[in-house]
C-alpha cells in the first residue's frame, strides 16, 4: 500500500489540471473517478479497473468518449494505463502520487508496471523545465505547411480531406483550443480531431438505424377488410 496524503495529491494534480490546456472537463471527471476507487482499493501501488464503473463514477455515457480520455491520460502521464481484452479481468491502473511530501512525482516506465525497478523519482521543477526544453527543441504548437497535416493523417490512416479539414479549421483560427488557448501538441490535437470523427460517424449510425427501426412492427401490406 502507498503512503498517499489525499489533500496534497488533489492540491498538486489540480493545480497541474489548471496548467494544461490539453484537458477537457471530460479528463478530469475520469481522473477524479479513478482516483475515487484508488481511494476505495486504500492506495495500492495498482489496481484493476471495470469499465463500467469508472464510466459510472465520472458520468460518461460514450466509451469512445472513455477510451480517448483515459489513454490521453496515459499519454500526458498523469496514470499508467494498460487496458485488457480480458473480459473476466478488469484493466490495470497506477496512479502516480502527486502528493508526495518532498513536491516530487513518481514517474514510471509503461513498460515496466508493477516491477520495482522500473521506477523513477522525477522531480516536478525538473519535469517542466525539461518539458520546455523539448518544446524549444522541437515545437508541435502548429504544423509548417497543410502537406504537413496530410502526411500525419496518412500515417493514422485518415484520408486527405480530414486532413484539410483540421488545417483549415485550426489554421482559421489561430492554432488555438476553442479559439482561445494556445496549442501545444498539434498532433495530440489532430488524434483528438480523429477521435471526435469517429464518435460522429458512431452517432449517426445509431440515428440511422433508430430511424430504419420500426417500432410498431407493423406490416405495409395490412388488409382493412379483415375483421379486428
Amino acid at each position: 500500500m502507498e503512503q498517499v496524503n489525499y489533500i496534497k495529491h488533489l492540491n498538486a494534480v489540480f493545480l497541474q489540471f489548471s496548467k494544461d490546456g490539453r484537458l477537457n472537463p471530460t479528463h478530469i471527471s475520469l481522473y477524479v473517478a479513478l482516483f475515487q476507487l484508488w481511494n476505495n482499493y486504500h492506495f495500492p501501488m495498482e489496481f484493476y479497473i471495470n469499465r463500467e464503473e469508472a464510466m459510472r463514477f465520472s458520468k460518461i455515457g460514450s466509451k469512445t468518449t472513455y477510451h480517448r480520455c483515459i489513454k490521453e491520460l496515459h499519454h500526458w502521464k498523469y496514470l499508467l494505463y494498460e487496458p485488457s481484452h480480458n473480459p473476466f479481468k478488469g484493466s490495470r491502473i497506477k496512479m502516480f502520487n502527486f502528493g508526495t511530501s518532498d513536491g516530487q512525482a513518481l514517474y514510471q516506465n509503461p513498460t515496466n508496471i508493477g516491477t520495482s525497478n522500473g521506477q523513477a523519482v522525477v522531480s516536478i521543477n525538473k519535469h517542466i523545465q525539461t518539458g520546455k526544453n523539448n518544446t524549444n527543441d522541437t515545437k508541435l504548437d502548429q504544423p509548417k505547411n497543410e502537406n504537413e497535416v496530410i502526411d500525419f493523417f496518412e500515417k493514422e490512416n485518415w484520408p486527405e480531406l480530414e486532413a484539410k479539414k483540421f488545417y483549415n479549421h485550426y489554421q482559421g483560427i489561430g492554432w488555438k483550443v476553442g479559439g482561445k488557448t494556445k496549442i501545444v501538441d498539434w498532433h495530440a490535437t489532430a488524434r483528438n480531431w480523429m477521435l471526435k470523427a469517429d464518435e460522429i460517424k458512431e452517432e449517426k449510425t445509431m440515428v440511422a438505424v433508430s430511424q430504419n427501426t420500426d417500432n410498431l412492427k407493423t406490416s405495409s401490406n395490412k388488409n382493412y377488410n379483415e375483421p379486428l
